[in-house]
């Protein structure tokens, strides 16, 4: 088990997970996972709000050839705040199977852009939660969006369920795909039915909106295997096959209870997307299609 380290908190994954009986299809990406540290090399921000026990490239990569993912989106952590380095070094590790989303400023200028993007960068996340560090207003935004569009990058969201209604003219009008994490956060005991979930269905019919169908842990209010989530992450995938993304979210920062098994998060894709054209378009087409992966 890896340290933590003095200054670190818990480890947020089960070091020795349950082996999914899915057999996953040749090329599938894991579209949302993280890595933290080790911090004595990629130290933690000062004013970081949360510092999870150390998740290192090599578990990541171990969890990976374990189950069949060959491909990758690492997602940078606000608990590194705007230093992406955590992130590009794992990219440098598995170059053009390994692709990064960052946290910028939205004043980032087009410079850094560049530099990001030959590292293999392709996208930036904003977090509208209350746990973490605020997004960008509204006018930052739409300026950033449109120079984006010039890189061919796209704006990554991670929003509490509450202001999907207020946010969603916004995204409607971007110049670029928005990416929509973990189904908009929802709370899956309030049903399909609920009127986030239904702001969510109606974002989505904008073409250039995607969302990932990650985090039914998250969504779940109930204990493994999180079944009051599952119709949630089906039907968006159902009704939008060629813009839906799944992800791990390993190593599961901030998660509600103990680490969840990730082996029984990948069987969960046997319901999520049944069968054999759904899966692919969610685990390999989808994302080649945003992402550009050149290996």
């Amino acid at each position: 088990m890896p340290s933590t380290g003095p200054s670190t908190g818990a480890i947020t994954y089960q070091p020795t997970p349950s082996h999914p009986r899915i057999v996953l299809p040749a090329g599938a990406c894991d579209a949302h996972c993280h890595v933290f540290g080790p911090t004595a090399v990629f130290p933690y921000a000062p004013d970081a709000r949360f510092r999870p026990g150390d998740a290192p490239k090599e578990r990541l990569f171990a969890l990976h050839d374990a189950v069949g993912i060959e491909r990758c989106v690492v997602v940078q952590s606000g608990c590194h705040g705007f230093d992406n380095s955590v992130t590009a070094d794992a990219l440098a590790a598995r170059p053009g199977r390994y692709l990064g989303v960052a946290l910028l400023p939205a004043d980032v200028g087009d410079d850094e852009i560049r530099r990001l993007d030959a590292q293999g960068f392709r996208g930036v996340r904003f977090n509208y939660m209350a746990h973490l560090q605020g997004g960008a207003g509204p006018g930052a935004l739409r300026t950033l969006a449109a120079r984006l569009a010039d890189h061919g990058w796209h704006l990554q969201i991670h929003m509490d369920s509450g202001v999907i209604a207020e946010m969603a003219p916004l995204f409607r009008d971007m110049p670029v795909s928005v990416v929509i994490d973990h189904m908009g956060r929802i709370d899956a005991s309030l049903g399909l039915g609920q009127s986030p979930f239904q702001d969510l269905l109606r974002l989505m019919d904008s073409e250039h909106i995607w969302v990932k169908v990650s985090g039914c842990e998250r969504t779940s209010r109930q204990d493994a295997p999180y079944a009051d989530a599952v119709p949630f992450a089906r039907t968006l995938v159902a009704n939008f096959p060629d813009r839906v993304l799944w992800g791990t979210d390993w190593p599961h920062p901030n998660f509600r209870a103990a680490p969840p098994d990730d082996g029984v998060l990948f069987d969960l894709l046997s319901e999520i997307a049944p069968t054999k054209a759904l899966s692919r378009g969610l685990l390999v087409d989808n994302p080649m299609r945003l992402y550009r992966f050149t290996a």
